[in-house]
């Protein structure tokens, strides 16, 4: 588990691989207050596929479940469109359920 403590309230964060993504339900509304948020998070999306496909680099993605559970998982960033973010073998994380990318 990894201990968030950007924010005021604690947060578990469970660690996730990968390939357990895909059998996860994601939260419907986004996560993310405010538009200035949400435009830092598209910018940080862009330049983590930038470091993915030009480098290889993996960044962490914290992303909320449907029951508001925090999970954290350290990948490559293949694309980001404009709903998903697509990883590689071909799973996808809805970009309103992203709350931070770390590189």
């Amino acid at each position: 588990m990894y201990l968030n403590g950007s924010s005021m309230q604690q947060t578990f964060t469970h660690v996730i691989e990968k390939e357990h993504i895909s059998r996860l339900t994601f939260v419907k509304h986004d996560v993310l207050p405010d538009s200035l948020s949400r435009q830092v998070r598209q910018f940080n999306l862009k330049r983590a596929q930038t470091l993915g496909n030009g480098y290889k680099r993996k960044v962490k993605i914290r992303f909320y479940t449907e029951n508001h559970e925090a999970k954290l998982v350290e990948t490559t960033v293949w694309a980001v469109g404009s709903a998903y973010v697509s990883l590689k073998g071909g799973i996808n994380i809805p970009i309103n359920a992203i709350s931070e990318i770390e590189f």
